[in-house]
């Protein structure tokens, strides 16, 4: 890889993208050739928000390649108050071999890259989720057997998961279409890199208000929560303006006969999406759920593989002789 972090789907070429899905397909396939390719070193998790799946996947995902994990919550180091992100990361690139952080601001995990001489991946910020959408492209690929000229429908609110769906899509050719309430759609630097990429890769990349043009012949629809956390207050509000944005069967028709429905979970179901769609035998949001960790496992293995396990700043003879 040409870069030593994981911050974003669009410091990557369309063909690294490839090799770390197909990497992971590999690892799914052959878990036990990769059982020590890890081993001894440690994986730190910050986790300024919660999450299911990106714990448990990080943290089963290191053990089973022969490391270790640490989950660092709020409570330990409160990024920006008790400590800066400098502070945090100069200490940890001198105690673990990688990075994992799950926060809020998009910043803060472009600061700790940047600071940290040690690899670091973006768990999730407000403005991407990259490893979602690895899984999401991972989980196509092996339902539909391609990835280039899909064509992808998201509905719902145009945030971090929309975000990381169209950049992977630019990346690798897809068809993404975001349709949602006026207002709510995806923030404009995102649609423009989307665009441009797309155009470069034979993808495209559509934003619409319309729903039903979004589905309409689509090989892929997928949902998310309409009030993402952090944005409880505002959950009522959103429930009424996204009440014509709800996956259920009559909208899902619109899509191809064969088409799938995913999820990146947590569902509020009755509300984003119905059961009959959720639990439908063209649902693949469990098998999608599982390939974070297969996934981030190639992620973990292709990034943190050459980090060796010793002091960043190695004592000298000299210093040793002064003690």
């Amino acid at each position: 890889m040409r870069v030593k972090d994981f911050v974003t789907i669009r410091a990557f070429t369309p063909s690294e993208i490839e090799y770390l899905i197909l990497l992971g397909r590999h690892i799914k396939a052959a878990p036990r050739l990769h059982g020590e390719s890890l081993r001894g070193k440690t994986l730190a998790m910050i986790f300024e928000k919660p999450s299911l799946r990106t714990r448990v996947t990080f943290d089963v995902g290191i053990q089973q390649l022969g490391g270790f994990s640490l989950y660092l919550s709020p409570a330990e180091i409160n990024l920006g108050k008790r400590e800066s992100v400098y502070d945090v990361a100069k200490n940890l690139e001198r105690m673990v071999q990688g990075i994992m952080i799950r926060t809020f601001s998009h910043d803060i995990v472009e600061e700790m890259a940047r600071y940290a001489s040690i690899p670091v991946i973006n768990g999730l910020s407000d403005f991407s989720h990259p490893c979602q959408a690895m899984a999401d492209y991972m989980t196509m690929w092996e339902v539909k057997g391609r990835l280039e000229g899909l064509k992808v429908a998201f509905v719902g609110d145009g945030n971090n998961v929309a975000h990381s769906l169209m950049f992977a899509g630019a990346q690798v050719g897809a068809d993404v279409r975001i349709a949602s309430p006026r207002g709510y759609g995806p923030q404009p630097p995102a649609i423009a890199w989307a665009e441009q990429r797309a155009s470069e890769t034979g993808g495209r990349c559509h934003i619409t208000n319309d729903v039903n043009e979004a589905v309409s012949g689509a090989d892929v629809v997928y949902a998310d929560v309409w009030a993402s956390m952090g944005q409880e207050v505002e959950a009522e509000r959103r429930r009424e303006i996204f009440a014509g944005y709800r996956v259920n069967a009559a909208l899902f028709a619109l899509a191809k006969r064969d088409a799938i429905f995913m999820h990146c979970l947590p569902a509020h179901r009755g509300e984003e999406v119905t059961n009959e769609v959720m639990d439908s035998n063209r649902s693949v949001v469990f098998q999608q759920a599982e390939n974070r960790l297969h996934v981030q496992k190639a992620i973990m293995l292709e990034l943190m593989k050459h980090v060796p396990v010793g002091p960043v700043h190695p004592v000298t003879v000299l210093e040793l002789a002064h003690a």
